[in-house]
């Protein structure tokens, strides 16, 4: 379903990913402009493998010494914290598959990622939710392992595995004990790489997902923020509903989901992280067996001569498009509910465009905590609603800045009218010294407290190298958050919010005139 931004204090909204099982936050993306935590990272598990397949040499704690040795790669520095830990390595395999580890030494755990470059604004109108659909594919099962061996060999280790889509990517990921680390390996490099895509598992999971698009439309809180995207992208693949909708899942056939898991589930597209008490060689011997294992029932090419492609953000550099961005509108979705739903925005920045850092701290004092512009006149000085927040996303090419609220609907129009005065007084006059030190602070805390565990390590490295083709420290990203200026923050203001937004409504109304 699609992960509801439940949090009143949120600085910024993420490309709402689809999330499946019981989750571990996809967390802090340090290359962008703001913490935030992203829903939909889901935690993976380990086991050993069934029906008589080639055991993983034991390998015990972080020790790699009893692995065997294949071709040498070369091994990447990529970061190293002042203070000596933290340090993020890369190494690229046959086939152009890039493995990323950051080592912790002082936990017990790990978290592994399979990051894919495919998500739901790859699809044509025809294919749309297809990714998504391959999602929950490939946990159905593969040469190795039923659907059940999947999940069992990882909770029997008391780990967790799972999966998310969003926009731009899909990632499937296990966090385990640091000793179970070449059981998550053998299991993820498994199921991504091998999934038999049988014709009657296409049918039975056609069900649940449309029973996930049915629980979707059943919380309003949601439902606003696709409205949202349809209203300010209209109908593209970024404005789309990334599970697509129950026509179009309807109509995908088994064929065509098996089409773009070979189009785009390829050595090239494929980024593999991990984050806990590890060691590099380690991770990169454990994903190569896995890889090489799997060769006889995958598509998937381990030829050394295929490189990496670029990220989304290299490639929009090179080719230097125009934003992607049309008229905003307004939409209205009437359904009889308890609170209305509204969500208010423009157009955004892109990924790496340097105004991102001064619209976070912008996202942050309009509607990120508290002491937030909005949360005090909407909640706190007139009560008007319990959840008021602004939310910053950037994609490869485009991105948002907006206000969600809900409230009663009787008090729609009113808290309507506050939210456009707030963002009005923002493009028309800037924010404040103090306002400025209030929002790099939240910024840089949020950051830094939001990297605690592996799960939110692994997601910056992996999005790192898959999405942003950068890889920034976190006293670089904490400096440029410092380095925002009164000036830089007023100019993005004026730039995004003086344009006329976009507007989604979810309630018990039926003219959409009323909130235009």
């Amino acid at each position: 379903m699609l992960s509801a931004a439940n949090a009143s204090l949120s600085t910024a909204q993420p490309d709402r990913p689809i999330k499946e099982r019981p989750q571990v936050s996809d967390s802090v993306e340090l290359t962008s402009a703001s913490a935030y935590t992203e829903p939909g990272g889901e935690a993976a598990h380990s086991g050993t493998s069934v029906g008589g397949e080639v055991q993983l040499e034991a390998v015990t704690g972080s020790g790699a010494d009893a692995l065997s040795a294949g071709p040498a790669c070369p091994v990447e520095l990529l970061l190293e914290e002042t203070d000596g830990s933290g340090a993020v390595r890369r190494t690229v395999l046959p086939g152009g598959i890039r493995v990323v580890t950051e080592a912790m030494p002082l936990v017990r755990s790990v978290s592994l990622g399979i990051w894919v470059g495919v998500g739901s604004r790859d699809e044509s109108t025809e294919l749309a939710g297809a990714s998504h659909y391959l999602e929950h594919l490939l946990f159905k099962g593969t040469p190795r392992r039923t659907a059940l061996d999947i999940s069992a060999e990882i909770e029997a280790v008391g780990g967790d595995i799972n999966a998310f889509t969003t926009k731009e990517y899909t990632c499937y990921y296990a966090r385990v004990l640091d000793a179970d680390l070449p059981l998550a390996a053998d299991v993820l490099t498994d199921v991504v790489s091998s999934a038999l895509l049988r014709e009657q598992d296409v049918e039975s999971e056609r069900g649940v997902i449309l029973e996930e698009i049915a629980m979707t439309e059943d919380d309003p809180g949601d439902l606003v923020h696709e409205e949202f995207s349809l209203a300010l992208w209209g109908d593209t693949p970024l404005g789309r509903p990334i599970a697509g909708s129950v026509d179009s899942v309807r109509a995908l056939t088994r064929d065509q989901i098996a089409e773009h898991y070979r189009r785009h589930y390829t050595g090239p597209n494929l980024v593999v992280a991990a984050a806990g008490n590890l060691r590099h060689e380690q991770v990169v011997e454990l994903v190569r067996q896995g890889f090489e294992r799997a060769a006889g029932n995958s598509h998937i090419s381990l030829d050394p001569a295929l490189a990496p492609r670029e990220s989304r953000a290299e490639q929009d550099a090179a080719a230097g498009p125009a934003p992607l961005t049309l008229a905003p509108a307004v939409r209205l979705l009437g359904k009889k509910t308890e609170q209305a739903h509204l969500v208010l925005g423009t157009p955004g920045v892109r990924r790496l465009d340097d105004r991102r850092w001064a619209l976070g701290v912008l996202a942050a004092v309009l509607g990120g905590g508290m002491s937030s512009r909005l949360f005090q006149e909407v909640r706190e000085k007139r009560g008007l609603a319990y959840s008021v927040y602004s939310f910053a996303t950037q994609f490869t090419d485009s991105g948002s800045f907006g206000v969600y609220a809900g409230c009663q609907p009787k008090k729609l129009r009113e808290v309507l009218a506050l939210c456009r005065a707030e963002i009005e007084r923002a493009a028309a006059d800037g924010i404040g010294e103090g306002e400025l030190a209030l929002g790099i602070g939240q910024l840089r805390g949020g950051t830094v407290l939001g990297l605690e565990d592996t799960g939110s390590r692994m997601s910056r490295i992996g999005k790192s190298e898959l999405v942003y083709g950068q890889h920034l420290s976190v006293d670089e990203v904490l400096d440029r958050m410092s380095a925002v200026t009164l000036d830089e923050v007023r100019h993005v203001a004026e730039e995004l919010l003086a344009t006329a937004p976009a507007t989604a409504v979810v309630g018990p109304y039926r003219n959409v005139e009323d909130f235009a």
